[in-house]
């Protein structure tokens, strides 16, 4: 598995792999209209945005195989803390560690580049396998609140943090990218 900082090139391929994440992990908390209707679009131009904007306050990272996109993290600052905005792995490769990997390569980044700030992330409540996740890597639960995501859709958000003196310990369980 080849682990690399992504580019560009890699918007539209890590767009699909966000769609078919959502698709996979959200199939009960949204409804069938939105995941098979606007978001594959939404997720290609936000993919295309946002790789035309690396710059040193994010990062991307991409988990390929065979050429194939199997995982993704981006990360970027918000707020005086370091985001894990996105952690997505191809659904059938969920539970395989990847995404730990992925994760524990973020938080290298951070303590690297941004020492002495926290990581956080929000995630869907009802995501349960996500929640199971998060945890057992060390998150903290810090906060909810309801996120708007399209209109007429509202969903519950958990936020979980990592402390600064945390990530740097998880970081040093992983290589520098």
């Amino acid at each position: 598995m080849l682990i690399r900082k992504g580019t560009p090139a890699d918007a539209d391929r890590i767009a699909a792999l966000h769609t078919a994440s959502w698709r996979s992990a959200y199939a009960t908390l949204m409804p069938a209209a939105y995941l098979q209707g606007p978001l594959a679009e939404e997720h290609r131009e936000k993919w295309r945005t946002r790789t035309s904007a690396l710059g040193t306050d994010r990062l991307l990272l991409t988990a390929e195989e065979d050429g194939e996109v199997c995982g993704f993290l981006h990360l970027c600052t918000e707020d005086r803390r370091v985001h894990v905005d996105n952690l997505h792995v191809r659904p059938d490769r969920v539970g395989t560690g990847l995404g730990r990997r992925l994760l524990r390569r973020g938080f290298a980044w951070a303590a690297t580049e941004y020492p002495g700030r926290d990581v956080f992330l929000e995630v869907l409540r009802g995501n349960d396998r996500a929640i199971v996740f998060y945890e057992r890597q060390g998150g903290l639960r810090t906060a909810e609140r309801p996120l708007r995501l399209a209109p007429g859709l509202v969903l519950d958000e958990i936020e979980y943090t990592w402390p600064a003196a945390q990530v740097g310990r998880l970081a040093e369980q992983e290589p520098q990218v």
